[in-house]
């Protein structure tokens, strides 16, 4: 902090405002999904949207990417797409004496932004090509490991209705999305707007606020936010309740969970916490902060049961109730 001054944060506070109000002049009635979006990249993580098709996922995604003025890449997921369409591949070509070489061409994942669009409709193989990247923030191509450009975020979508011929994401896949975003239906008032904004000659023109440097240097002020024990505390506590057989959870999650969350979950909360802390123009996380990041970072990495499954319990609730058990024990004690 001793190098960081306060006048820092209260610059980077108002240029992200600038930001959010800039996309809104494109997007209409997702005010929510352009927070979480937005904490997602500024804490450098990954984000899957889920939602009806036509609401705009693929368009918000475009729209932070020309906002921001990083790099981006669309793949369309199909069940025939293969890893090296994404990652690239080696291809044999002729040097300036006529011999034969391997030359790497890039696959579109080398950008800044990569939009992931309906990731579950492509095979598993393909699903996992996306993996090294999102982790290790690398692309290994015939044993030669290739960094990838920074900053660097998968934003993936996938629509929760159309099931057949789909592929759904393994645990340890969703795991690495730092949060899953659900984007819903807008309402009667933003529908008219949308229309207006759309349907008419005159089209809004994006302004380009950040560069790279401004984004990475942002990413470096999210690290220095404060998070104090007792909100650490709380936040650990949220983790461990998400499993049925801590001693902490609460009975909803006792009966309806097969699986909680790990440690990468723990990690994400933090990250997204002091990212939306930022935002506020806070030098330190707040248990607000907690509380509203949780379900995003949480309702991809709960796993229910059999009982849970057939009861209808979403993940969504269970959140809820973990963080009212646990804000309740934490009382009594």
């Amino acid at each position: 902090m001793s190098t960081i001054s306060e006048q820092d944060f209260i610059q980077v506070a108002e240029k992200l405002t600038n930001i959010k109000s800039e996309i809104q002049e494109f997007i209409v009635g997702q005010d929510e999904v352009i927070d979480q979006m937005l904490w997602t990249i500024f804490s450098e993580g990954h984000a899957l949207l889920e939602g009806l098709p036509g609401l705009g996922k693929t368009m918000l995604v475009k729209t932070i990417s020309e906002v921001l003025n990083l790099s981006f890449s669309r793949i369309q997921f199909t069940p025939d797409l293969m890893p090296s369409d994404i990652t690239g591949t080696m291809m044999i070509q002729p040097d300036e004496s006529g011999k034969q070489k391997f030359e790497f061409f890039e696959g579109p994942i080398f950008s800044n932004i990569v939009l992931a669009d309906e990731i579950n409709r492509a095979t598993p193989k393909t699903q996992s090509a996306l993996l090294e990247a999102m982790g290790e923030k690398t692309v290994t191509i015939m044993g030669d490991t290739k960094p990838m450009e920074k900053p660097f975020f998968v934003l993936a979508t996938q629509n929760p209705i159309e099931m057949e011929g789909t592929y759904p994401l393994p645990e340890a896949q969703l795991d690495r999305f730092t949060c899953k975003i659900n984007v819903y239906y807008p309402d009667r008032q933003s529908l008219k707007e949308i229309i207006h904004r759309t349907t008419g000659a005159e089209k809004p023109k994006l302004k380009k606020i950040m560069a790279i440097q401004d984004v990475i240097h942002i990413q470096n002020l999210v690290k220095h936010i404060i998070i104090s024990d007792e909100i650490l505390d709380l936040a650990v506590n949220i983790i461990a309740g998400t499993h049925p057989n801590d001693e902490g959870s609460c009975p909803l999650v006792k009966s309806y969970v097969q699986y909680g969350s790990g440690p990468r979950g723990l990690q994400s909360m933090i990250n997204l916490a002091k990212a939306r802390a930022l935002f506020a123009g806070r030098f330190h996380v707040s248990i607000g902060d907690i509380k509203q990041v949780a379900k995003p970072v949480l309702r991809h990495r709960i796993l229910l049961n059999f009982e849970g499954e057939a009861a209808g319990i979403s993940a969504d609730r269970l959140i809820d109730e973990t963080i009212q058990w646990v804000q309740h024990e934490g009382a009594l004690t």
